[in-house]
């Protein structure tokens, strides 16, 4: 009977592609219309069955991760890119599959409550990891966040620093100017700011890992009096600032908190200042965060939808000066991370173990994949206090360079 169910399933969410089961050993059932390369999935058992007929978004994953679900080849991207790709609507899903989904709906503001101490938890979950794990797949400044390609065949390495430069060129920068990080992560862009602008930064985090590498990092690169590293709630910051930024963290703010976040941002800047808010978002209405996710690598975490950004930023009184999708940039950053963790799986498993390395692959992936396929994107949010703050053009942020002002000259 569950075969039957499941196999009735897959006949309707696998509309293209190439996908062949198998359960149990059992005979090869083939999905899809057979375009593109063949995926082959091989389920352990019934009970494995039932469980993705149930719970699919949280059941793959962790068959995946436990072993109960394995591919040939170990080819973790071909399986998501299918499913990713042809999943459009929820009623394709089986009955109680689809009551789960309602249920998470209709908890999540509860599940994103994030209140201060729960923050620190959730935090700490995934960024006081091993620090050597992060050193196996980010690029050298360790930003873990979404690079920017100007050219598609840049390294990760100058795709992160073209990001940083800019976010810098957003927040027109000037020398001696106060800046606040929120959620700074290990510290590279606080650093660059200060170093290549001439800032004077705060970088918070909620991270104990973090804050002993960034603090380290401003020691070693002698900015140690133009950078300072706290370890503190941005709720509980006091003080203005010229400008104002926040990169990867305002996921782990939570629906509830949007309201309080902006009018933070919006207390602490100063008339004149600006703030880069730079975020993964969705680009279709609210919904609850992927079960697998939440329960084994962001707790507590949140991807909004635009306009729930859009109607707290409205609500704080705060001016957007600028709003950019930076869309596949996030894809192909993701897609380097899978690459140099995947080149790295024996030293992840020695520093961890197998099942940790099949998460980690299956969480990069299944990211990726939502980024080339599902509403994922990634949104920079540019926000004054006055209109005037920000020049009333975008030629500010694409400066002349020396070959295109010579072709002008001739």
């Amino acid at each position: 009977m569950w075969t039957a169910l499941f196999a009735r399933f897959l006949h309707r969410l696998i509309r293209n592609g190439n996908l062949a089961v198998s359960i149990s050993g059992g005979p090869q059932m083939m999905f899809g219309n057979g375009e593109g390369s063949k995926v082959t999935l091989q389920i352990k058992d019934a009970a494995t069955v039932r469980r993705l007929i149930f719970d699919p978004e949280l059941a793959v994953g962790e068959s995946y991760t436990n072993g109960a679900l394995s591919i040939a080849g170990d080819d973790v991207q071909g399986l998501l890119g299918i499913v990713v790709g042809n999943f459009r609507q929820a009623d394709v899903l089986p009955v109680p599959a689809r009551i789960f989904a309602a249920m998470r709906h209709v908890r999540r503001r509860l599940d994103q409550s994030n209140p201060e101490t729960g923050a620190r938890r959730n935090v700490a979950h995934h960024y006081d990891l091993t620090p050597a794990i992060y050193d196996l797949f980010l690029d050298a400044d360790r930003q873990y966040s979404c690079a920017y390609f100007t050219d598609t065949t840049m390294s990760l390495d100058a795709a992160q620093a073209a990001k940083k430069a800019h976010i810098a060129r957003k927040l027109l920068i000037s020398p001696g100017m106060r800046v606040l990080d929120i959620g700074c992560g290990w510290g590279g862009l606080a650093l660059t700011l200060a170093r290549d602008h001439g800032a004077q930064v705060t970088g918070i985090t909620l991270s104990q890992e973090q804050l002993a590498i960034a603090r380290d990092r401003a020691d070693a690169a002698g900015l140690a009096d133009r950078v300072s590293f706290k370890l503190i709630d941005y709720r509980a910051m006091t003080g203005q600032f010229d400008r104002i930024v926040s990169v990867g963290m305002f996921e782990h703010v939570g629906a509830p908190n949007f309201a309080t976040f902006f009018n933070v941002v919006r207390d602490r800047l100063t008339e004149d200042g600006v703030a880069l808010i730079h975020t993964i978002g969705r680009t279709a209405p609210p919904n609850a965060t992927n079960p697998w996710i939440a329960k084994y690598i962001f707790p507590g975490g949140y991807v909004p939808s635009l306009s729930e950004v859009a109607q707290a930023i409205q609500d704080s009184g705060l001016r957007i000066g600028d709003i950019e999708c930076l869309r596949l940039h996030y894809a192909m950053t993701l897609r380097c991370w899978f690459d140099r963790f995947s080149a790295k799986v024996d030293t992840a498993a020695a520093l961890k173990d197998q099942r940790f390395v099949r998460m980690w692959r299956y969480y990069l992936a299944a990211s990726e994949q939502t980024f080339r396929h599902g509403p994922q994107d990634v949104f920079q949010f540019q926000l004054c206090r006055r209109p005037d703050a920000v020049p009333i053009t975008r030629d500010y942020l694409y400066p002349p360079t020396e070959q295109s002002l010579a072709q002008a000259a001739e």
